[in-house]
């Protein structure tokens, strides 16, 4: 009877059994047994250079110097004026702040100091002129209040205040209370001077107080005495006021000294 030739002896000289269902070696395309059928337990030569070629094939990589920066770069990347290694975000001088940085002087500084002292001065002169001015029409004021107590509308036990134009006269002397609304003090004058005050009606055009000197229309819902003491924009016991229709969109009178003349 011939004997059967099935299946191959392992490669490894130590072993060479024979296996009727041998191992081929993707790598080396060697026969092996079940217990020699892995990469490492045959020595396969492929793992070597596998290895090998990872560990030839290690990259180095740099640190970046800025503080507490752990940034690392494959590439160095080398700052040309302190001369150490930064990341791309710290690459610049300014970014890694440099040692060897230099702040630009500012241009022609005797200069802008002149021009700044020059301006200060003008701005002092205006300031000084504008306080002088303030003072002169206050005093006036003061005088006129005192001419418009003999002959002005009101209540009598009321603080003095104003005087406005309506318009059917020109101008009427009156007085109002300083703890009103500006809404109250239209509503008192409308009455004194028999004007026409649609006020509480929507689409009407409205009765309003104006500065008069700036136009500028005071709102309704303000008190009076806010309007005295306001330092930009003040408003004078004795002083002339304006009341004029204006709709929703106007704020201010465009022409203020035609009411004055």
């Amino acid at each position: 009877m011939a004997e059967l030739d099935i299946g191959q002896h392992c490669q490894v000289e130590h072993c060479r059994q024979r296996d009727f269902l041998p191992f081929v070696c993707d790598g080396c395309s060697g026969i092996f047994c079940l217990e020699h059928r892995s990469r490492e337990s045959h020595g396969c030569p492929e793992v070597t250079v596998i290895s090998d070629r990872l560990k030839t094939d290690n990259h180095k990589s740099y640190p970046c110097s800025f503080k507490d920066c752990a940034e690392r770069e494959l590439v160095a990347v080398i700052c040309p004026y302190c001369e150490k290694n930064f990341c791309l975000r710290h690459r610049h001088q300014s970014d890694h702040e440099c040692e060897k940085l230099e702040i630009p002087k500012p241009r022609m500084a005797n200069t802008q100091k002149l021009v700044k002292d020059i301006i200060d001065s003008k701005t002092g002169v205006i300031a000084s002129k504008r306080r002088k001015g303030a003072k002169n029409s206050e005093t006036a004021a003061k005088v006129a209040l005192m001419k418009l107590k003999m002959h002005a509308d009101g209540d009598k036990s009321l603080p003095q205040v104003f005087l406005p134009k309506g318009s059917k006269e020109k101008s009427k002397p009156m007085f109002f209370c300083h703890r009103w609304s500006v809404g109250k003090v239209i509503d008192f004058a409308a009455s004194l001077a028999s004007l026409k005050n649609d006020n509480n009606k929507l689409t009407a055009k409205k009765l309003r107080l104006c500065h008069s000197t700036s136009g500028e229309a005071l709102p309704l819902d303000h008190i009076l005495e806010t309007w005295i003491t306001k330092e930009d924009c003040p408003l004078y016991n004795g002083g002339n006021i304006i009341l004029e229709y204006l709709s929703d969109e106007e704020q201010s009178l465009k022409n203020v000294d035609s009411y004055l003349e």
